[in-house]
């Protein structure tokens, strides 16, 4: 029986400050411009999901999934606004 392979090593490892730089870093404007267009996706998918529900349709499973995503990509643009990860201090 032969020896299996060395496992490759790793040429350039993370350094930390890499792993804690937030996404859009300090990027006012790039944060509200994806935000927003999140919260606008997550109106629109709402509001067809609205406008079923108004004509006098039963509330299938399809509009309320729909109106889930809705909420999901409005809380999404919220989320990239203000950007709350790292911002909490842990009170010991």
């Amino acid at each position: 029986m032969s020896n299996p392979p060395p496992l490759p090593e790793q040429t350039s490892p993370v350094t930390p400050q890499a792993a804690e730089k937030p996404l859009f870093g300090d990027c006012w404007s790039c944060r509200v411009l994806s935000g927003g267009g999140l919260l606008v996706s997550g109106g629109y998918v709402g509001m067809h999901a609205r406008r079923a529900v108004r004509l006098g349709g039963p509330a299938s499973m399809g509009t309320v999934v729909q109106m889930m995503f809705a909420a999901g990509l409005a809380a999404w643009g919220m989320v990239v606004i203000f950007d709350p990860v790292g911002k909490k201090t842990r009170i010991a």
